[in-house]
C-alpha cells in the first residue's frame, strides 16, 4: 500500500470518527431518555406489584377481622362497610356476606348480593359460577325443580368450573322427580370422570349404593 493509500485511509477513518461523535452528541440523549424509561418502567411495575400486594393483605386482614365479628348479621354489617379496591375483591366481599346473610335468616338479600356476582361480566367465569351455584342452593325450597334444572345445565357444561357438582346436583333432581335410573346414570359418569375430587367421588358411589346401582357400571339397573 502507498503512502498515498495509507494516508486516504487515516483521514476517511478521521472523518468517520468526527461524524460519530457527532451524531452523539445530537442524538445521544435518544438513548439515555431510553434507559431512563427502560429503568423508569420497571421501577413502576414493581412499585404496582408491591401497592397491589398491600391492598390484597389490607383486605384480607379486613375481612379476617370482619368474619371475627359475632352475630351473622353484624358480620355482613361488617363486610359490607370493608371497601375493595378491585372487581374481584368485591365479588369475594358480596359472597362472604351474602353466607352472613343467609346464617341470619335472610336467604333472599343473600341471594340477591350472589346473584349480582353471578352476572357480573367483568368477573372470571370461576367466580361467577360459584355465585351462580350457591344462589341456587339456597332457593331449592323456592325454586321449582325445572328452574332449578336449567340454571344447573347451564353450570354443568363441559369445560365449566363447577360442572361436576352441578351434575351432582341434577342428579339429585333425578332422585328429587323419582327418575333414580337417570340419577344412577349421571353419577357413574362423575364416579368415572378424571378431574373428579374425592370427595364428590365418595358422594356419588354413596348415592349410587343406596339407589340400588351399582358403582362402574356403565347403564342403570332395570326397574
Amino acid at each position: 500500500m502507498s503512502d498515498t493509500d495509507s494516508f486516504i485511509d487515516e483521514v476517511t477513518e478521521e472523518v468517520r470518527r468526527d461524524r460519530f461523535y457527532l451524531m452523539l452528541k445530537r442524538y445521544g440523549w435518544i438513548g439515555g431518555v431510553a434507559v431512563a424509561l427502560i429503568v423508569g418502567g420497571a421501577a413502576l411495575r414493581e412499585y404496582n406489584k408491591a401497592k397491589d400486594q398491600a391492598a390484597a393483605e389490607a383486605l384480607g386482614d379486613a375481612i379476617t377481622a370482619a368474619l371475627e365479628v359475632d352475630g351473622s348479621q353484624s358480620q355482613a354489617d361488617a363486610l359490607a362497610a370493608v371497601p375493595a379496591d378491585s372487581t374481584g375483591g368485591a365479588a369475594i366481599l358480596n359472597m362472604l356476606e351474602a353466607a352472613a346473610l343467609a346464617d341470619a335468616g335472610k336467604t333472599a338479600e343473600a341471594v340477591a348480593q350472589l346473584e349480582a356476582v353471578a352476572v357480573n361480566g367483568e368477573l372470571p367465569l370461576i367466580y361467577r359460577h360459584i355465585a351462580s351455584f350457591k344462589a341456587l342452593a339456597l332457593q331449592s325450597e323456592t325454586l321449582s325443580v325445572a328452574d332449578r334444572r336449567l340454571q344447573y345445565e347451564a353450570l354443568a357444561q363441559p369445560g365449566s368450573p363447577l360442572a361436576l357438582l352441578a351434575s351432582e346436583q341434577l342428579a339429585l333432581l333425578d332422585v328429587e322427580e323419582g327418575n333414580n335410573e337417570a340419577a344412577i346414570s349421571r353419577l357413574q359418569e362423575i364416579a368415572a370422570d378424571a378431574a373428579v375430587s374425592t370427595d364428590l367421588k365418595e358422594r356419588a358411589t354413596q348415592v349410587i349404593v343406596a339407589l340400588g346401582g351399582t358403582v362402574g357400571d356403565a347403564a342403570a339397573p332395570e326397574g
